[in-house]
């Protein structure tokens, strides 16, 4: 099997960017404009984004249908049609959420439950795509230019459906949503034509992926490699998910910063996020793309978040006067030096065994993050909430929770320490019996 070259690496990260977009539409936007235009209640959005992560714990069944299937393409195809529909049926129901308030909400809740499935689908079947057909030595590039184009796709996607409801209506809102979600498939269409016309079909039995898929999975959690990563993955995305609710509060509430402020302070954070990513896609490839070898800079980028959060925990105890946005952009850019190394030794792990199981392990660790996105959002702004209530300064609640998460990250490093370890002994083993043969 040829490996994937950079064009086609690229055409993939394009399909990143426009499952970007749409999740940007409903997790962000209709976000907003149900609590400040529609008036809806913010646990209604909130309830409703937590869903749709919920809903992704079907991720290993999506990456095991690919995987017995021998073809990643379909399933993309069809959950990136399964997610522009559901975000077209997100924003029709909001619309008509003021007269028929009931119908709306199941509306709302079908449309999420869709737009998770379709991630799930579209995001996994891609991740093992890429696992499968990446060389080992382009795996971190390739990760790094898959989230830096999702990243892009969501920024792109926002500024262009920002200007475009200026002045806002609802009318304006259906003909944004709806270009978006076309646009997005279409893209998908284009990305992906030809990917997959190389792709060999094995006839081997001993290497086909079991066809029942809880037989699938119990061979998957038997590697302990694939068991530590799990683990790891759910614990270093509970600290990352933690922190994204309550950036801009904090801003506002401890050094009394604007909506405006807070925005740009948010988008120093991904910038940073950025450059972190960026810097792993360049000097990962002289790493050849092993977990093992991959293993510091996911550790450091752990503790370098750790660091960071310990940094913003003294920034609530000082005030005005820490320097808050170096301490953002440093928050950053250590996330996204941990979440990409992370994503390429995913996609080192994913090929590993004997048997094609790229979709089932990448499905395995696609729901520990979601259900660990979902978990860490609700903890971190809920635990915010709660040390308001319990203690009399507001900057001490922020401290109690940027410690834990720091506490969290720290953990996170501790297990990254295991990882590869299992990969190590084997290929050493094989190494050693070959030398004697």
């Amino acid at each position: 099997m040829i490996g994937l070259g950079w064009p086609s690496i690229i055409r993939l990260g394009l399909v990143q960017s426009a499952l970007g977009g749409i999740v940007m539409l409903s997790s962000s936007l209709l976000n907003r404009i149900m609590v400040v235009e529609y008036a809806l209640p913010a646990m209604i959005p909130a309830a409703l984004v937590a869903w749709h992560y919920g809903v992704q714990i079907s991720r290993p069944k999506w990456g095991h249908n690919s995987d017995v299937g021998n073809r990643r393409a379909p399933w993309i195809i069809g959950g990136m049609s399964l997610l522009a529909l559901g975000g077209i049926l997100a924003t029709d129901a909001m619309i008509i959420s003021a007269a028929f308030p009931v119908t709306a909400l199941i509306l709302l809740v079908l449309a999420y439950s869709m737009i998770g499935f379709g991630v799930g689908a579209a995001g996994t079947s891609l991740l093992a795509l890429l696992a499968s057909r990446v060389t080992p030595e382009r795996r971190p590039a390739a990760a790094a230019v898959a989230w830096i184009m999702m990243v892009v796709g969501i920024i792109v996607t926002a500024g262009v459906a920002g200007s475009l409801l200026d002045p806002f209506s609802t009318q304006r809102l259906a003909l944004v949503a709806g270009g978006v979600a076309l646009c997005s498939f279409l893209l998908t269409l284009a990305a992906l034509w030809g990917v997959e016309k190389d792709e060999l079909v094995s006839v081997n039995d001993v290497s086909r992926p079991p066809s029942d898929f809880r037989e699938a999975m119990r061979e998957v959690w038997s590697d302990p490699a694939a068991r530590r990563l799990t683990v790891f993955i759910f614990v270093s995305m509970l600290a990352y998910s933690a922190q994204d609710l309550i950036l801009e509060p904090f801003s506002g509430l401890v050094f009394n910063f604007t909506p405006g402020e807070s925005t740009k302070l948010s988008s120093l954070q991904h910038m940073g996020v950025l450059v972190g990513m960026i810097l792993v896609g360049f000097v990962g490839n002289a790493f050849k793309g092993s977990s093992i070898k991959m293993r510091p800079w996911i550790f450091g980028g752990c503790v370098g978040s750790a660091g960071a959060l310990i940094m913003m925990a003294a920034a609530a105890v000082v005030g005005p006067g820490w320097p808050l946005a170096p301490t953002v952009f440093l928050l950053g850019f250590a996330n996204g030096v941990f979440a990409v190394s992370a994503i390429a030794a995913m996609m080192e792990l994913a090929g590993r065994g004997a048997k094609r199981q790229e979709g089932a392990r990448m499905g395995l660790w696609g729901a520990a993050q979601a259900i660990a996105f979902g978990l860490g959002g609700f903890l971190g702004a809920g635990g915010v909430d709660w040390g308001r209530a319990v203690f009399a300064d507001t900057g001490t609640a922020f401290v109690a929770v940027f410690a834990l998460e720091a506490v969290v990250f720290a953990t996170a490093a501790w297990l990254a320490l295991s990882l590869g370890k299992d990969g190590a002994t084997a290929k050493a083993g094989r190494s050693m019996m070959g030398a004697t043969a």
